[in-house]
């Protein structure tokens, strides 16, 4: 039997885990222009928006400079056929600092092959962990859509 695997990602930086924690959660500076809300502390909520798709977030755990998770409150995802598939699903941060760097593991529960959205929604958060986010955090300009 296959078991699910849930899309992730890894990033090394070239600053402190704090520093790393606090460039992620300016969404607005890596991921989407059209931002609305924080994204920093427990409980704060924020949304996303590219044109006709939005998604809603909730941020649900907190371990400062070691860990954040996102939790989808709602969404719509309009280019496939269930528009609330990221609904109830979570993104998770996990920071670790050593030798000068920190490692970001990223995790979107419940984004696996299985999923409609999984082909799209893995090359978009590629492009955005690996073109936007990681040259803001190492080189102070990241490339929001």
């Amino acid at each position: 039997m296959k078991t699910q695997q849930d899309f992730s990602y890894d990033l090394t930086v070239k600053v402190s885990a704090k520093e790393a924690m606090k460039k992620i959660s300016q969404v607005g500076l890596w991921w989407a222009k059209d931002f609305k809300g924080n994204a920093s502390k427990l409980k704060d909520e924020f949304s996303v928006y590219f044109g006709d798709t939005y998604v809603n977030f909730r941020i649900s755990e907190v371990v400062p400079d070691k860990k954040i998770i996102w939790l989808v409150t709602d969404c719509n995802l309009h280019w496939i056929k269930d528009k609330k598939e990221w609904k109830n699903t979570e993104v998770i941060w996990t920071l670790a600092e050593k030798g000068g760097k920190t490692q970001i593991h990223f995790v979107h529960m419940s984004l696996t092959p299985e999923s409609e959205c999984y082909e799209s929604c893995e090359a978009g958060w590629t492009h955005h962990l690996k073109d936007s986010l990681l040259k803001l955090i190492n080189n102070g300009k990241g490339f929001p859509e």
